[in-house]
């Protein structure tokens, strides 16, 4: 035997100083987190989603109640950690390793017995970060409220969070904060109320705040005390002057009409704003080279609104023109026919191939592909999207990315299943 295994030890074994922590025993893999609306979240292994062919029908990623659906799916590393926000102003951090793993079919654990959070707390944002703290100090991050407040931060400022939490901005009684989103200075911020303004502003025009117990600058003007900030979003930015914007609204619109069918709607495919020199210029006959329209088109972007009884469209982020921040903004919808439509509840950018799931106060849900809900100018009423009953309100609205909604091809369950349905299928 002696002969027979007579290689030298190759392994050195030499003591070790210092702690080792539980961290650098975690193995780096890629995991899929999942988060529910009703706030329940696991990982799951990458590699269980196995290749599949465009088409398929997928395979169950989670089990929810009936009323409860995936409403956030990303990809990220065990090591990478991952920023919680709340709406009572706290931030909690933890690495996706410390979150519950499950198999792809099972519910996950509620965040409320992950993170020490309070009664009535409920987590607004969830933000996974870059691995290499280094690069934190080149992002910032914007918060709005629900009065209309604005804060940047750079992003380096949350480097060091506790998993008891910290204070992320101070707030007033009553103030809630709606969302954080991570920015550069080469973006846009649109605020919109629940009465039907918005306002987009550089993200240059809310200086940069060096703590994070600052309540921050106003950032729209609201209409009264039941007014409030429903949303906050990033657009970018992109230099169009005026008569340009308005002869490229129309000639998208009017290929678009073409391509579907559509009639023409009043004000479609027209700012709706008072008339300028500018837009005035544009009625007279002003054009723009297909260079132009080309540049315009792949910078374009579409807003998504959606009223508290239901209606909703999709509008051009050309509509939405850069103004000054802290102003009352220009309209998101008709204010004249809010007694039909009901206040604005949701107002996010969209892709086509993108689903949205609305819920009502009545425990009713309906999920709706982004595609067939109308283009149309950010002034107007929209369609009805969801037909609500009497006395019922839409409460929430979640979009359903690509990859929320089985057609990515990560995988199916080996026998063509795709669970009860494909709703609950992140996927």
């Amino acid at each position: 035997m002696r002969d027979q295994f007579a290689t030298p030890r190759r392994t050195e074994i030499l003591e070790h100083e210092g702690e080792v922590e539980d961290e650098d025993l975690i193995q780096r893999e890629d995991m899929v987190v999942t988060v529910s609306h009703h706030g329940y979240v696991k990982r799951v292994p990458l590699s269980t989603y196995r290749a599949q062919k465009r088409g398929g029908k997928g395979r169950s990623g989670m089990q929810t109640r009936d009323e409860d659906f995936v409403t956030r799916l990303f990809v990220a590393n065990t090591h990478t950690p991952v920023l919680f926000f709340s709406s009572r102003g706290q931030v909690y951090k933890e690495k996706v390793w410390r979150l519950p793993i499950a198999a792809p079919q099972a519910r996950g654990k509620a965040m409320i017995n992950i993170l020490p959070m309070q009664q009535g707390e409920r987590i607004t944002t969830i933000m996974p970060l870059p691995e290499d703290e280094s690069t934190w100090s080149s992002l910032d991050v914007m918060f709005a409220t629900t009065r209309g407040t604005v804060r940047r931060n750079k992003l380096s400022d949350f480097s060091d969070v506790r998993r008891s939490g910290i204070i992320a901005m101070k707030l007033d009684e009553g103030d809630e904060i709606v969302d954080v989103q991570i920015c550069t200075e080469a973006d846009d911020v649109l605020l919109t109320t629940s009465a039907g303004q918005c306002i987009r502003f550089p993200t240059t025009d809310v200086r940069v705040f060096q703590g994070r117990t600052s309540m921050g600058v106003r950032g729209i003007a609201l209409q009264g005390d039941n007014d409030k900030v429903i949303s906050l979003t990033i657009l970018h930015h992109f230099e169009a002057a005026p008569e340009e914007r308005s002869v490229y609204l129309k000639q998208s619109g009017a290929i678009r009409r073409a391509a579907t069918g559509e009639e023409a709607e009043a004000g479609d495919g027209v700012e709706p704003s008072e008339p300028t020199p500018e837009t005035q210029a544009a009625d007279a006959g002003a054009s723009i080279s297909s260079e132009r329209y080309a540049e315009m088109g792949a910078a374009e972007q579409f807003v998504l609104t959606i009223t508290e009884l239901g209606y909703g469209k999709r509008s051009s982020s050309f509509e939405f023109r850069v103004s000054g921040r802290g102003g009352k903004g220009i309209r998101a919808t008709d204010i004249g026919k809010m007694d039909e439509i009901g206040h604005l509840v949701a107002a996010f950018p969209v892709e086509m191939a993108d689903q949205i799931m609305l819920v009502s106060d009545g425990g009713q849900l309906i999920r709706v592909p982004v595609e067939g809900i109308r283009m149309t100018s950010r002034a107007s009423k929209g369609v009805r999207v969801f037909a609500t009953a009497e006395g019922e309100r839409v409460v929430s609205v979640e979009r359903l990315s690509e990859d929320a909604n089985g057609e990515n091809g990560h995988g199916d369950n080996g026998n063509g299943d795709n669970g009860d349905g494909g709703d609950e299928s992140p996927t």
